[in-house]
């Protein structure tokens, strides 16, 4: 009896056999947006980006940066003296310059770095004896002064040269390989005009040389602003 009494109660609480039920069918889903293609940036008009140089300037890790970050414009290095920098600017879209510049007022000049001035002399000298030499051991001594001299070097007790001043640096070095006084310059300006038959020495106590990047201020385009961030350090995803 107790056996018959609860199966009849299963069957009761059963309810519908589970192969009758009827399921919802999923909701269709909508497609996705189609994605619009990406603007493509016009392409930029291959140029020029003239770069003038005075000797002794080293801008070659800037030009390198400049052919990695800017490869559609073609960076065109040109070499300018010292004594006509300035005029030079008026043909050119920057430059490194040596200060000081005459009329700056027109330009923008960001100084780079100093270098140490040196007393170049023929190698018989006995100047090089010392590893450093100060302005007292010039006294007596013919210096020479070229026309692109910047270091506007007054030294006491030195002997004037009796001849005309040399054009530039390079001519001056020539001439105290000869034999003939000394010259006191930036160090590039030694380095670059290398000579069996001439020394330099660091001249302790002289004024340095101030190399500087210069350019117009009514000429300060794009292409200017993208040498300036290089010269100064920023990196290609920094903002000016």
């Amino acid at each position: 009896m107790a056996s018959g009494k609860s199966s009849r109660g299963r069957a009761a609480r059963g309810g519908r056999p589970a192969a009758s039920r009827t399921s919802k069918p999923a909701p269709a889903r909508r497609p996705a947006p189609a994605k619009k293609p990406a603007a493509v940036p016009p392409a930029e008009e291959p140029r020029d980006f003239v770069l003038g140089a005075v000797p002794g300037a080293t801008p070659g890790k800037w030009i390198g940066l400049w052919r990695e970050r800017m490869p559609h414009v073609a960076l065109d290095l040109r070499a300018i003296s010292v004594a006509e920098q300035r005029a030079a600017l008026d043909g050119l879209d920057a430059a490194l310059v040596r200060l000081p510049v005459a009329a700056p007022d027109d330009l923008h000049l960001i100084p780079l770095y100093d270098e140490l001035p040196v007393v170049v002399m023929a190698a018989e000298s006995d100047l090089t004896a010392g590893e450093e030499l100060e302005l007292a051991d010039l006294a007596g001594e013919v210096v020479i002064t070229p026309l692109d001299d910047t270091l506007d070097l007054r030294i006491p007790n030195a002997a004037v040269p009796r001849f005309a001043p040399p054009a530039d640096a390079a001519e001056a070095i020539a001439t105290v390989a000869a034999g003939v006084g000394v010259v006191v310059v930036p160090m590039s300006i030694a380095r670059a005009n290398p000579r069996r038959d001439v020394e330099f020495r660091v001249l302790r106590d002289g004024p340095t040389s101030t190399v500087a990047l210069a350019w117009l201020r009514d000429r300060t385009t794009p292409d200017v602003e993208a040498f300036v961030g290089i010269v100064r350090g920023r990196t290609a995803r920094s903002s000016r």
